[in-house]
């Protein structure tokens, strides 16, 4: 979907396909006919965007077959669908049975990251619309926080500086810009926005007009930080936001309230990380996982809780919970309710459908399709109140 700013500038708005399974091409393929379509369709839209997700194998036989590609981009045209984005954080695996630490690997200290956001970033030339000439692909935030020496860091930050070289040569050949942003996540070596800073605007950083952020509302609200003052801090840096993914957290305002500890177990589930983190005088304390958290004793229950589980947009948990749309209105506000947008690629991500509690499951396609469209809808209602216009 897009969207006319008030500068005169384009907004897209997409929804993210890693919430499908796929980890080969004939799987994207899928994805495209069974769950995009369908989207667009609901939303009454001859032209839907789409964030697209493309497993290691998946990329790999696109980069050895130009007819694959074709064959790709001619599938969307069909579908009525189009790309400016991809998500380029998961890199195998992200529709196992069990996934937790696993999408933390392979990291940037390791050469088959960099191989795969590089092969990414091609394939994203070559699938973008006609009339559009720059794209952009979130990735990791450099790797998880345990274990990452000064070594490693430099090893890291070393690589994202290699990627920008590439990059720089595949907008020579191509004519096309892309674009990376770290997606800061609870638990990783870049958390919060902060850390972003210190490693986009500090000694050794990539270039900036290549490697940015990759804001994602969730994660934003799980570190409770304020999103004015955390997207301000990255514009005095002239840190870009690549990219802006539309997500709400889950809030605890009383974990110890009767019903509060069960009502957040209802979401302990063993397929994703739940980072959740506590807001204390003190600062911010977590765990790596909502289990953890609710062990007696390990966070503070005379505080607000918040647990990184994407809820659906247009449907928040029932009380005694809520989520944290009011960060993602406030956060979508700073990034394009200005006279200038921070970013021009929106993508809703709730990946975590298969992952809600049983009886707010969709229990076939049909109601994943309406859900994932009542969450468009209501990214599109915030974008046109703060003045954009839906274009055809």
């Amino acid at each position: 979907m897009r969207f006319r700013h008030p500068d005169g500038s384009t907004v897209h708005l997409a929804y993210c396909t890693n919430v499908h399974a796929a980890e080969d091409l004939d799987g994207v393929m899928n994805q495209l006919r069974e769950h995009a379509e369908p989207v667009r369709r609901r939303l009454h839209r001859d032209r839907l965007g789409i964030g697209l997700w493309l497993a290691r194998d998946a990329v790999r036989r696109l980069t050895a077959d130009p007819s694959d590609v074709r064959a790709l981009r001619a599938e969307l045209d069909r579908r009525g669908l189009e790309v400016v984005t991809l998500n380029g954080f998961p890199y195998q695996g992200f529709g196992a049975e069990r996934v937790k630490y696993r999408v933390y690997r392979p990291d940037w200290t390791e050469p088959e990251r960099l191989e795969h956001t590089a092969d990414l970033a091609r394939l994203l030339t070559a699938l973008l619309p006609d009339d559009v000439t720059e794209g952009t692909v979130s990735t990791l935030p450099l790797a998880w926080r345990k274990g990452f020496t000064p070594a490693r860091r430099r090893a890291a930050l070393s690589a994202l500086g290699t990627l920008a070289a590439r990059l720089d040569a595949l907008e020579e050949t191509t004519g096309r810009s892309i674009r990376v942003g770290l997606e800061p996540e609870p638990g990783c070596t870049v958390e919060t926005i902060a850390d972003a800073l210190e490693v986009l605007a500090g000694e050794d950083a990539p270039p900036a007009h290549r490697i940015g952020v990759c804001v994602d509302t969730c994660h934003l609200a799980t570190q409770f930080e304020e999103p004015g003052r955390a997207l301000d801090a990255l514009a005095e840096a002239r840190v870009p936001v690549v990219k802006s993914q539309l997500s709400a957290a889950l809030h605890a305002e009383h974990p110890a309230a009767d019903g509060v500890p069960a009502a957040l177990g209802a979401f302990d589930e063993p397929r994703f990380l739940h980072q959740t983190r506590a807001l204390t005088a003190a600062g911010v304390r977590g765990t790596d996982d909502l289990g953890d958290a609710l062990r007696p004793g390990a966070l503070p229950d005379s505080v607000p809780w918040r647990s990184h589980f994407h809820v659906p947009l247009h449907a928040p948990p029932e009380p005694p919970l809520t989520s944290t749309l009011d960060v993602l209105e406030a956060a979508l506000t700073r990034l394009v309710g200005g006279a200038v947008p921070l970013t021009r690629h929106l993508e809703v991500e709730t990946y975590t459908w298969q992952a809600l509690p049983h009886g707010l499951r969709p229990r076939t396609r049909s109601q994943l399709a309406d859900g994932i469209a009542a969450e468009l809808d209501v990214a599109r209602e915030m974008l046109t109140a703060l003045g954009l216009k839906e274009l055809p």
